[in-house]
């Protein structure tokens, strides 16, 4: 089995994969990103979820880290070689993920958004339009041919509702839920209207201006925690994949053993 492990700015997902024969994800978890904690606590967290999942944790034989917090990777390798005996495999410059980057500096792309291109174009093929809706809200176009052209960045879900909450004096922290009805009847409503659609226009017109730049018969993927929410509102977005970043890792995992050799001194068991 392997474990994967997407690192975010407020959460960082795990995944635990089978590969024997066609790789499955047997668990996924989620957990908060705090900096803050040390290497133990971090496993003394893992391994509690595995012990309730019944899982040996022995049974990890390779693990394979992408994060857009760097300061917690250390932290984390550290947690990976004193409780698992693995040196992970990071995600970043130098890593083969089979796609050509378009981009006029790669090394600037965050880790995340290669991830999620390699599973989309792996999993759906392109033309594709990747909508993730995490801290920051990303876009990334792929081309035909599997090239990540570039994208675009803007205030994920969360920030922009802290946001109002912190800068409006009278405005309450809300529930992210949809409202009964575009024109909210209550404050609650009202703000609750604004963020969901708000969210789902801005989507639809970057989109759609993407669209333009790639191609009309484009596909869109949405990941993240709010894509659920916000995807049905929005007339763009065609398959909601919330684990396509863990995929993703999963691929570029299996792509590195079988393209370097000495890939395996890098992400496998010690032992």
């Amino acid at each position: 089995m392997i474990l994967v492990i997407d690192v975010g700015n407020s959460h960082m997902l795990l995944g635990l994969f089978s590969m024997k024969g066609k790789a499955e994800l047997l668990y996924h978890w989620k957990l908060s990103t705090d900096p803050a904690r040390t290497a133990d606590e971090y496993a003394i967290q893992i391994r509690n979820l595995f012990r309730f999942a019944q899982i040996d944790h022995g049974a990890v034989t390779g693990m394979v880290i992408s994060s857009v917090v760097p300061p917690l990777m250390p932290t984390l390798e550290r947690m990976c070689e004193s409780y698992f005996q693995i040196k992970p495999l990071i995600i970043g410059p130098g890593i083969s993920t089979g796609m050509t980057i378009g981009m006029e500096n790669p090394n600037e792309i965050g880790a995340d958004r290669i991830v999620n291109a390699v599973a989309a174009y792996e999993q759906y093929g392109g033309p594709l339009i990747v909508v993730d809706f995490g801290t920051a809200m990303t876009f990334c176009a792929i081309s035909a041919e599997g090239e990540y052209l570039g994208g675009a960045i803007a205030p994920g879900l969360m920030v922009a509702t802290e946001a109002l909450f912190a800068r409006a004096s009278k405005l309450p922290r809300i529930e992210l839920t949809k409202p009964p009805m575009v024109i909210g009847k209550s404050t609650i409503q009202g703000m609750q209207s604004g963020i969901l659609y708000g969210f789902a226009g801005q989507i639809d017109g970057i989109v759609s201006e993407m669209k333009k730049e790639l191609g009309e018969k484009s596909r869109v993927i949405a990941t993240g925690e709010s894509a659920e929410l916000i995807a049905p509102e929005t007339e763009h977005i065609d398959i909601v994949d919330p684990l396509l970043t863990l995929q993703g890792l999963r691929i570029i995992y299996q792509r590195t053993l079988e393209d370097k050799e000495e890939g395996k001194n890098f992400c496998t068991n010690k032992h």
